[in-house]
């Protein structure tokens, strides 16, 4: 075959991604034909001569990695998707963004095979691939054997200007290139258009200097229409291996397109049926709609290439399992995301210690007392802060940094990046082997909360340290004083929320946070908050997310619902009030979500609904807490800003006391 001829058969391939795409936003009536015309071209070479994977078995461990982080343009993914392989059939391409089709609007981790990533908040996708090159580097240093190079394997991504512009994508790959992360290669689609129009009017940056700055290896000004100068930029970025690279690509948005290319209207809606016409004459693509020829399919077809990479890699691993018989054991157990087996009777051995202990301690110190309980037997948990590690108390007595140049450890200095700490923590819950927890203050959960969101919407199990998580924290003042953070945080779907009155509710959090299938929040005091005596069956209802602290004799005239720091407040009400012969139930409840998912019998034993003198106690936003007191209740909350001053003088200031507490309860028995 000649060299025109191979580009012609290439060029063919690339026009298959065009017209799918178009076809697909045109029956849907809604979506983004630009990108997949603007792309088609880079993602012909990097899926059929670069990209290793096995469309039949698309969780195989040595894959490569994927991520479109302007995930707007689904289509280019979901066409090659379906053209390489994958389940993604003819019909689902039909079915794009339709009610429970595998071809949503934007790519959605668990929806379609293949999507490594949920992508569409522009940035997050390469702040996530990030977090998956990480991980790999860090698996390969725990794992990887003189001659056993098991875990060997790249971090792609396509994005456009509004990943560049938008801050996260600053803050990721700033570190991304203090890391070294050498197996994560970045296509910028270098088109200068967003939705706006072009983008010189609002985004002029020198982006090839910019990356040079953070430490990539950049490769400028490839031509992103012309096969032979892609692959040429690959093989050069591949030759470094201690930098990421970023191989700016100039493309013409909705390329192929006669009358929309180069330009903002083919950006975010349908070419229309005429322009779609057009464009199969430009492209010289003679058949119909959603009809792709045989040998078309043909030259995209993966599943061989796919299969033989995979079976040559689990030629390795045999290799690997007879050498090294426990550390592969070790490997399928991390990469199946399963908790050693003796981890039930570690976890309840510890939280029985901390109860007997009864210490008083800031919950930020328990929070470390249990990751130091908990990391020996879980060498997958991969520890971590924004710059603010001694103050979260994240670190643990064999915490090892990550310092470049060598990815050995166990813990990743974030430094001032909330939200690209959140998404590279999904991205390394996404590759798999690897448990993040990242911590910062509970305000700047306000900097993260996209990507909390995102860990929400995945499901991932990304485990937040949030501290100093009230008025408690004293002198910083207001703008570190969370308000509204506790109930913002509960407001987000799946995402588990716990703020622990102690020592023991603190150990009970890890423990549930390190099972669920889902992301957590634990929000952790600076001050010390006195340990609370409990049974063992109060212990053991602790993971309900709301029990039964203090109990009177018989039905009780009125229960206090309380958490964190303000649950000894109520306890304290409660003693004080028993003994003037009001009977009183104080309810622990530092886990709404998880008190909300238990059955009716429970919370009605718990909060029995013919009991409606009710009284919560929370130093933050009183809204959420009249779901739980009901209209005839009352809530002790804090709705305004907090002021600088020692944190009893605050607390005082704004009611959060033992004789206030009376006051309320008793004026609501009235």
């Amino acid at each position: 075959m000649t060299n025109e001829e191979r580009n012609s058969a290439r060029q063919t391939l690339a026009n298959a991604i065009r017209v799918l795409s178009v076809d697909a936003v045109q029956q849907a009536n809604s979506g983004h034909p630009g990108a997949p015309l603007g792309m088609a071209d880079i993602m012909e070479v990097l899926w059929n001569s670069f990209l290793k994977h096995n469309p039949k078995n698309p969780n195989w461990p040595g894959r490569d990695r994927f991520v479109l982080s302007n995930g707007h343009g689904s289509m280019l993914l979901y066409s090659l998707l379906h053209l390489t392989g994958y389940d993604v059939s003819i019909d689902d391409i039909r079915n794009f963004r339709q009610f429970e089709s595998k071809t949503p609007g934007h790519p959605e981790y668990g929806y379609t095979p293949g999507i490594e990533t949920t992508t569409g908040p522009l940035g997050q996708g390469i702040a996530n691939a990030v977090g998956m090159a990480a991980a790999e580097q860090i698996l390969a240093s725990q794992f990887n054997r003189d001659g056993h190079q098991i875990v060997d394997h790249n971090t792609y991504v396509g994005l456009g200007d509004g990943c560049m512009m938008e801050g996260i994508s600053h803050e990721a790959c700033s570190l991304a290139g203090t890391l070294k992360l050498g197996k994560l290669m970045a296509f910028y689609d270098d088109n200068g258009i967003s939705i706006d129009g072009e983008v010189e009017g609002w985004f002029s940056d020198d982006t090839p200097k910019r990356f040079e700055a953070y430490g990539w290896h950049v490769v400028r000004d490839v031509d992103g229409h012309d096969a032979a100068a892609i692959e040429k930029a690959v093989i050069e970025a591949q030759l470094v291996t201690d930098k990421p690279s970023l191989i700016c690509c100039k493309t013409i948005i909705g390329k192929g397109s006669p009358n929309k290319e180069g330009s903002e209207s083919c950006h975010g809606a349908p070419l229309g049926k005429e322009e779609i016409e057009l464009t199969r004459e430009r492209l010289n693509w003679p058949h119909k709609e959603f009809e792709i020829p045989e040998n078309v399919y043909t030259g995209w077809d993966a599943t061989e290439k796919g299969a033989a990479a995979e079976a040559e890699w689990n030629e390795k691993f045999s290799a690997y399992q007879a050498a090294y018989p426990e550390l592969s054991a070790e490997f399928e157990r991390r990469i199946a995301g399963d908790l050693p087996e003796n981890w039930t009777e570690i976890a309840s051995d510890f939280i029985r210690s901390v109860d007997q202990a009864g210490a008083s301690i800031p919950s930020r110190k328990a929070s470390q007392n249990a990751i130091n309980a908990y990391a020996p037997a879980l060498p997958e948990l991969l520890g971590g802060s924004a710059d603010l590690g001694e103050s979260n108390n994240t670190v643990w007595a064999n915490s090892k940094s990550i310092m470049p140049p060598s990815p050995e450890g166990n813990y990743v200095h974030y430094g001032v990046r909330e939200f690209a700490m959140s998404a590279m923590m999904n991205g390394i819950a996404l590759h798999s082997g690897l448990i993040p927890y990242g911590g910062t203050f509970l305000v700047f959960s306000d900097y993260a909360r996209n990507g909390l969101r995102m860990s929400s919407l995945m499901s991932l199990k990304a485990i937040y340290v949030f501290t100093h998580d009230s008025i408690g924290l004293g002198e910083d003042g207001p703008t570190h004083q969370p308000v509204e953070h506790a109930s913002s945080l509960r407001l987000i779907p799946n995402m588990s929320v716990w703020r622990p009155c102690d020592a023991v509710e603190s150990a009970v959090a890890w423990k549930t946070a390190i099972e669920r299938n889902g992301p957590t929040s634990m929000l952790y005091s600076r001050q010390k908050l006195d340990h609370q005596p409990r049974t063992a069956e109060q212990v053991e209802n602790i993971e309900r997310g709301g029990y039964i602290l203090v109990d009177t004799d018989g039905e009780p005239d009125a229960i206090i619902i309380s958490t964190g720091s303000e649950v000894s407040i109520a306890t304290t009400t409660a003693q004080k009030l028993l003994e003037e012969g009001v009977k009183v139930r104080v309810v622990s409840m530092p886990s709404t979500d998880e008190f909300d998912s238990q059955n009716a019998s429970y919370r009605n034993h718990v909060l029995p609904s013919n009991i409606d003198k009710r009284l919560a106690i929370e130093a933050g936003v009183s809204d959420l807490w009249y779901k739980y007191v009901g209209l005839n209740g009352h809530v002790i909350g804090i709705d305004r800003y907090g002021e600088s001053a020692p944190a009893a003088i605050l607390f005082e200031h704004f009611g959060f006391t033992v004789d206030h507490a009376m006051t309320e309860l008793k004026r609501i028995l009235k």
